[in-house]
């Protein structure tokens, strides 16, 4: 190993020490009880819950994802995906954000997500909270999968060293500050994170402009790539017969653009629907000090989410002007920002900088890890099989879960040639269709009942799971108009199946029962104005006058 690769390893084994110290900081805290390992004791403030939920919410896609896609493809494609991120993230922030965290507490104080929906609609067998579970175990462990593969990338191609073995030391190192730290570590280290991330997408963005000579040199080059520079066309690399973009005279050879019409352009878009139902997104709103703050934490999370995703489509369409050859698949132009990092930086700076890219996959691992083991442990073992269970006990299965989840996240992630888009676009897909209806709905319909809940979250996975491998496949096949509508992205017509499924369901069973409609009323009541009145005459008033705190608070102070 060179004296580079000595400080570039040293960058990355500091910031290794950074995070697990920060988890071992927060370890007794956290274990305290359920609600502080689960929720942070919903104590978190605006810029922890800002950051974190946007760091641990773009995971390993921000730094190879999406560069890696638009150095493949060129702006279409990834220039769409982007805007629908971007009006994603602000109408989740705008239209869930203060609600979820006001009817997480006024429902039975809810501390996971599934916890909440079971809540939300008195389910005392916790029918849905359990099918949410069921979900979010079944896709976090995909997408576990795919912050491992960004691991394993990383190491692959800064030393060369074995991808399978880099893979599963990062799951681990990931697995062992979530398991010791919970979620007031994993908010911290996604706040480290999230500034890192930042810091890295600005360094290379600056610098690859600043290599290739300015922004009019790269335009001239790919303007000259058919389609590459469109946004209602998708440039298509000319591939030989072993998956590799042909390359003539040193140029690399593209076919005629594909079109991207509007219900392409639709389709993609769609991509911001996911944010609905993103658990290690909500959760983030569920902890959040006080909805009061959820508007700086909004301004915060959406200028951060903005530039963040602005560099990385310009990493990826830089890289290709810079290194036009070098990568010549889909699965190695997702290594791009290492490649341009290791060209233009010293090393430990570069050190440094690609430590993003391990900050943008563990803190979306970490995230997974430790709602999937709160949803199994709370609504699971806590709801159906002990419901006298201790938080000693919840923790025990909790962990558990994570090393179970850790396991088949890594049998995932096997796969070096895994492409980390594709991985993430399902993942995305199944949560946002089963989850994002649901929220939606039990935030803003007060008819919405309990088999509505189940028929929604069903339909919509399902949904998912039938476009992706039957219905999609279909649209290459059939062509044209027909052909888009069949091949689009799978979580917009999930997603309107979800909602369909939701409203007919409801409409058809009996109303919920009256005590869910008070609490909906009571929630829907509690404007901020009102809300800090009732706080100060409650302290102020309920220990001397009982019967005024019994006839303001009917259903107990939540």
């Amino acid at each position: 190993m060179g004296t580079g690769d000595t400080m570039i390893l040293l960058a990355i084994l500091v910031y290794f020490i950074v995070v697990l110290t920060i988890g071992f900081i927060y370890a007794k805290r956290s274990n305290s009880s359920a609600s502080e390992y689960f929720l942070g004791g919903r104590k978190v403030g605006p810029w922890f819950t800002a950051l974190s939920a946007e760091a641990s919410d773009m995971s390993g896609y921000l730094l190879m994802g999406l560069p890696g896609l638009a150095y493949f493809t060129g702006a279409s494609d990834v220039g769409w995906t982007a805007i629908g991120l971007a009006a994603g993230t602000y109408l989740n922030w705008r239209l869930v954000a203060r609600r979820l965290r006001r009817y997480s507490v006024a429902a039975n104080d809810a501390i996971t997500l599934p916890g909440f929906y079971s809540n939300r609609f008195n389910d005392k067998k916790n029918t849905v909270g359990t099918i949410a579970a069921v979900i979010i175990l079944i896709f976090f462990c995909v997408y576990c999968g795919s912050c491992f593969v960004t691991a394993g990338k990383l190491f692959n191609t800064l030393f060369g060293w074995d991808y399978s073995t880099m893979m599963v030391l990062g799951a681990m190192i990931v697995f062992l500050y979530t398991m010791i730290g919970g979620y007031l570590s994993v908010v911290a280290t996604d706040f480290v994170q999230g500034c890192l991330m930042f810091f890295a997408l600005a360094v290379v963005v600056i610098g690859s402009i600043t290599m290739a000579g300015g922004v009019a040199n790269t335009a001239a080059f790919l303007s000259d790539i058919p389609g590459y520079l469109s946004m209602t066309s998708m440039a298509q690399p000319l591939m030989d017969a072993n998956g590799m973009q042909v390359v003539e005279n040193g140029a690399p050879i593209f076919d005629v653009p594909a079109e991207y019409g509007i219900i392409t352009i639709i389709s993609t878009m769609s991509w911001g629907l996911g944010y609905f139902g993103m658990p290690q997104v909500l959760v983030r709103f569920m902890g959040i000090r006080s909805d009061e703050q959820v508007k700086q934490s909004r301004i915060i999370a959406i200028v951060w989410v903005v530039i963040s995703m602005f560099c990385a489509v310009m990493i990826g369409l830089i890289g290709r002007y810079l290194v036009p050859t070098e990568l010549l698949n889909q699965s190695s132009a997702e290594t791009i920002f290492i490649v341009l990092s290791q060209m233009m930086l010293p090393s430990f700076l570069c050190g440094i900088v690609v430590s993003g890219i391990l900050a943008a996959s563990m803190s979306s691992a970490s995230s997974y890890l430790l709602i999937t083991g709160s949803s199994v442990a709370e609504n699971i073992f806590r709801s159906i099989f002990k419901k006298d269970a201790t938080d000693e006990q919840v923790l025990i299965v909790s962990r558990i879960t994570l090393a179970a989840v850790l396991l088949f996240g890594i049998w995932v992630a096997w796969d070096e040639n895994s492409v980390i888009f594709t991985v993430v676009s399902y993942a995305w897909a199944g949560l946002g269709a089963s989850f994002g209806p649901l929220t939606l709905f039990s935030l803003y319909w007060r008819r919405t009942t309990k088999q509505g809940a189940i028929a929604g979250m069903v339909a919509g996975a399902a949904t998912v799971l039938i476009w992706h491998n039957l219905v999609k496949p279909m649209g290459a096949v059939v062509g044209g108009l027909a052909g888009s509508i069949l091949g689009m992205y799978e979580l917009l017509p999930a997603f309107l199946m979800g909602c369909l499924a939701i409203y007919l369901v409801s409409k058809i069973t009996p109303e919920p029962e009256q005590s869910v409609l008070d609490t909906f009323d009571h929630y829907m009541d509690s404007t901020g104005a009102r809300r800090n009145l009732e706080e100060v005459l409650e302290e102020n008033l309920a220990s001397d006058l009982p019967e005024y705190a019994a006839t303001t608070y009917p259903h107990g102070r939540k």
